[in-house]
């Protein structure tokens, strides 16, 4: 009987075994800008039982943007789909950023007809050799038949660690043409297209294994990997740790990514080790935890005897993995913990490294570091003087002196601040809106920065609560995130506060989206820090020349205006008194609304790095 209901069913077309692949993994919305190449892939999201959400944003970078914030948040992959040509060239620096990001995201795209390659069809582009560079493989599929299978291919392999980007698109024919009872069914064999009609299939490896395509399954919402952790790598780490007298800790995306925040916070409160957070790292120890020394972070690097930095690379944001050397200290070893080969850095010395499994590891390390401080100690006959941990022991040697140093410059530093973050200056000194924004946010909120250095300011004085709360561009850098990023927000938590943080200079790439959030009623809060420059430019290049060019925006320019034309809401603000009240009308009004707040172009973040 079943076989006969398998054959009674209607030919389904490409479109829809597309849409039935993603809905196996978890995809319960499509990010997209209309086009008819995709029109299939519409369809099928319309009438799947039940059908998939389907949400239409002005620019495709939008869509890929809000594809990769829902991989972020949710640690389920996210699908955006782009039509043929100018679509998928649109989308180019949104799926490099999630490239960068090592974020799980599929692209399905339309492609110009194989029985017209070469003619000259609307918008004929052969996209696979584009997007290969920043992508963990790029493909084209020529077959009704093989969609399904390519499409399951494409989730799991963006979704197996290191996680990353994964572009497919279909020939016209294929995707609107229709397949026989069975077409969909998931298979590994035949998820790759034969290359005609100019279809490249570019193949990278990002977990640094050339061709090894990725067959792990998607990690939600905090679950343990089913990894073993290698014991040899995990315990030249732990006789580290054990023989260190100034330990520090670096979380980052990956942890939270990988489904090891529990693990990672259960490790540094067992093992008493002073935690520094970045990315979406931020909140695995909530603001305000005693092993949290963010904010005294430069004191740490210069004076740490050992860095340990887990789910995040080795980039200018951490100095390329330079600590010590200073005040008289001698460098730092420093350990780089990867959830694979390829991710751990190779630019310069490690005194050790891990590649697996991110919650295997920290699920072992605290017994490894006490049996490595156990046998460092039995291992010298006579009494000697004590060693430099007795991890093991209430309190290791580094809680009774390193980590009080720290959590005394973290007072120090947060002491120093109070009178900022308070300031009655006009103009508008940026750091008062943030001590205004952080009593409002609840402990739930997701957060989202998006620009130079007016975010600079949030990433020091936002602390998270909670992990993955926290959204920025990441490594690539890329201005123009944080409207596709909030959409997506807004989607995965539905009933939490979403914040968007704008440099007005950001605001120019993506604000148009401000309809998006309108039309699809997705209430969010923006707040622009407007002070009339490209402030990340205008700054360094005075410095540099004595002068500067092309880094002056439109003084006052009325971003608040442009929301409220587009059917949103919003304010502006010249006065610091009034930054509390329009914050608050801004989360009590149930709509996109943006507090437009002038501040003062003079003011520069005190960075300590550009990154070049």
């Amino acid at each position: 009987m079943a076989d006969d209901k398998q054959e009674s069913q209607p030919p389904a077309h490409g479109g829809a075994l597309a849409v039935a692949a993603a809905r196996a993994h978890g995809v319960s919305t499509m990010f997209t800008l209309s086009g008819g190449h995709v029109f299939p892939l519409y369809d099928g999201a319309v009438t799947a039982d039940p059908p998939m959400r389907l949400l239409d944003v002005r620019h495709e970078q939008t869509a890929v943007f809000a594809a990769e914030a829902t991989a972020r948040l949710t640690r389920t992959p996210g699908l955006a789909v782009l039509t043929a040509g100018p679509g998928v060239t649109n989308g180019v620096s949104a799926v490099t950023t999630a490239y960068f990001n090592g974020s799980p995201v599929v692209v399905l795209a339309g492609r110009a007809p194989d029985y017209r390659w070469g003619s000259g069809s609307l918008q004929e582009f052969d996209h696979p050799a584009l997007l290969a560079p920043i992508t963990k493989r790029a493909w084209t599929e020529h077959e009704t038949a093989t969609i399904g299978p390519a499409v399951d291919e494409a989730f799991r392999l963006a979704t197996a660690p290191h996680r990353g980007p994964v572009f497919l698109d279909i020939a016209l024919e294929a995707l609107f043409g229709q397949a026989g009872a069975g077409a969909g069914a998931r298979a590994g064999a035949g998820a790759g297209g034969t290359g005609e009609a100019g279809g490249t299939d570019s193949f990278r490896g990002i977990d640094g294994i050339s061709g090894a395509k990725g067959t792990g399954e998607t990690v939600g919402s905090g679950t343990k990997g089913t990894e073993d952790a290698d014991p040899d790598q995990v315990g030249r780490v732990a006789r580290l740790i054990a023989g260190s007298s100034r330990p520090v800790l670096v979380l980052g995306s990956d942890v939270w990514t990988g489904g090891a925040e529990h693990a990672a916070r259960q490790a540094a409160e067992e093992l008493r080790l002073p935690v520094i957070t970045n990315g979406q790292g931020r909140g695995i120890l909530p603001g305000g935890h005693e092993l949290l020394v963010t904010r005294a972070r430069a004191v740490a690097f210069r004076e740490a005897d050992l860095v340990i930095v887990a789910g995040t690379p080795l980039d200018f944001r951490l100095g390329y993995g330079e600590f010590g050397g200073k005040d008289g200290t001698a460098p730092a070893r420093v350990v780089h913990v990867a959830d694979a080969p390829g991710q751990v850095a190779g630019h310069g010395p490690l005194a050790a490294s891990y590649a697996g499994d991110l919650a295997a590891f920290f699920a072992a390390l605290p017994a490894a570091v006490t049996g490595a401080a156990i046998s460092a100690t039995s291992a010298i006959p006579a009494a000697p003087a004590a060693p430099a941990t007795k991890v093991g022991s209430a309190r290791p040697a580094w809680a009774q002196s390193w980590l009080p140093r720290l959590q005394a410059a973290v007072k120090e530093a947060m002491a120093a601040d109070s009178a900022l973050l308070a300031s009655a200056a006009d103009p508008i000194h940026p750091m008062r809106i943030y001590g205004e924004l952080a009593p409002l946010l609840d402990d739930d909120a997701v957060v989202i920065g998006d620009g130079g250095d007016f975010v600079s300011y949030a990433g020091k004085y936002i602390e998270p609560k909670r992990p993955g709360n926290w959204l920025d561009p990441g490594p690539y850098g890329c201005l123009g995130t944080g409207l596709g990023y909030a959409i997506a927000a807004r989607v995965a938590r539905p009933s939490g506060q979403v914040v968007l943080l704008l440099g007005d200079g950001a605001a120019g790439f993506s604000l148009m989206d401000a309809d998006t959030l309108v039309r699809h009623r997705l209430p969010v809060v923006m707040i622009c820090g407007n002070n009339g420059i490209w402030g990340l430019e205008k700054h360094p290049m005075q410095a540099i020349y004595g002068y500067d060019v092309v880094a002056d925006l439109q003084p006052r320019c009325r971003y608040d205006q442009v929301v409220a034309a587009l059917g949103g809401a919003g304010e502006l603000v010249t006065r610091p008194d009034d930054i509390a009240p329009a914050l608050r009308r801004a989360f009590d009004s149930g709509v996109p609304y943006l507090v437009n707040v002038i501040t003062d172009p003079a003011v520069a973040y005190p960075r300590s790095t550009t990154g070049i």
